[in-house]
C-alpha cells in the first residue's frame, strides 16, 4: 500500500512538471504577442507605394508576359488583383476570384434583406 502512494506521488510530480513547462511556453507566447502589440504603428500605405510595388511585380513578371492589375469590386467596395496575359489581354487569374466576391456580396445582401425585413 505504501508503494502505491509513493508511485502516485512521482506521477503527480511528473504531471506538475509537464504543466509547469506548458505554462512557461504559454508565457513565452504571451510575451511575443505583447511585443507585437507594443511595436510602433506602421505608416499608412500610400497610393505611390502600391504603384511602386505593382510596378516591381510587373517587372518581375515581364519574362512570363503577364502583368498585375488592381480591379475595384463595386458592391463590396474593395480591390482584388487580376493577372493578365500581355499578348492576348486575357485574365489568367483573379485573387480572390471575382465569382467568390460576387457570391459574398450576394450573401451579405441577402442576409441584410433578412435582417431588415419586418416580421
Amino acid at each position: 500500500m505504501i508503494e502505491k502512494v509513493t508511485g502516485g506521488s512521482s506521477a503527480f510530480q511528473s504531471i506538475s512538471t509537464r504543466q509547469g513547462s506548458e505554462t512557461k511556453e504559454i508565457d513565452k507566447i504571451h510575451r511575443v504577442q505583447d511585443k507585437q502589440q507594443e511595436s510602433p504603428p506602421q505608416e499608412p500605405v500610400t497610393k505611390e507605394k502600391v504603384e511602386e510595388v505593382v510596378n516591381g511585380v510587373n517587372d518581375f513578371l515581364e519574362a512570363s508576359n503577364t502583368s498585375v492589375q488592381f480591379q475595384f469590386h463595386e458592391k463590396l467596395k474593395e480591390y482584388y488583383v487580376t493577372i493578365v496575359d500581355n499578348n492576348s489581354k486575357e485574365v489568367v487569374r483573379e485573387i480572390p476570384a471575382k465569382k467568390m466576391l460576387d457570391m459574398y456580396a450576394a450573401m451579405t445582401e441577402y442576409i441584410g434583406l433578412m435582417v431588415d425585413k419586418k416580421i
